[in-house]
């Protein structure tokens, strides 16, 4: 293990974030035993300055932390735990980060640009799984797979029809019709969108 840079009480901080989302889910501080056991174990585990003692991400809530890689800042004085959070609410107050507010206090609801794809299929599998009657999600899984692969099919085209007319307003909002109809076709085959962010990863040379 890379020698790491610990302050004057022996504790580190770490950065949670989500390995599918990239959203940071939460801060805390480690010691050299939380990291010990955060590597044997394959759970985020982390040290509390105010009851001096180690805990285990989730543990009492159920809302652990599964570990996908440990990296290391270029001072070696932070460390990065990237985390498969496996309820989806990392913060105690029940939110899913911890960073739900902006600087004047006001919540913060839009997911950044590069968490959209998994948001949006979270939300596609909570329809489906609630299925409320105004949905246009669940209005579609009714119809069945071959009237989603239609509608697909559909917003394939005037994707590619948009793309040649050169309108970039045209363009984004006929490719983002496109992604909504993949990833509602996804989720029916029980596809995640960060297995086909992997595949595409792991082609990169």
């Amino acid at each position: 293990m890379i020698p790491l840079k610990f302050n004057e009480e022996g504790l580190i901080p770490v950065i949670a974030q989500d390995y599918r989302t990239g959203e940071i889910r939460m801060f805390a501080w480690a010691n050299k035993e939380a990291i010990e056991k955060t590597i044997q174990t394959g759970y985020a585990h982390y040290y509390s300055r105010s009851r001096k003692d180690l805990w285990k991400k989730g543990e009492s809530s159920g809302e652990l932390q599964r570990v996908v890689e440990v990296r290391v800042d270029c001072d070696e004085d932070v460390l990065l735990y990237i985390v498969e959070q496996e309820k989806n609410r990392a913060c105690h107050t029940g939110e899913r980060n911890c960073f739900f507010r902006n600087i004047e206090g006001k919540r913060v609801d839009k997911p950044l640009p590069f968490e959209t794809l998994q948001r949006l299929q979270e939300v596609i599998e909570e329809r489906l799984k609630e299925m409320p009657e105004n949905s246009y999600t669940v209005k579609l899984y009714k119809e069945g797979e071959d009237r989603i692969l239609q509608k697909f099919g559909e917003e394939a085209i005037e994707t590619l029809i948009a793309l040649k007319r050169g309108n970039p307003e045209e363009i984004k909002a006929e490719v983002s019709d496109m992604f909504y109809h993949l990833l509602l076709m996804l989720t029916l085959k029980g596809l995640n969108i960060h297995e086909v962010l992997e595949e595409l990863a792991r082609r990169m040379k």
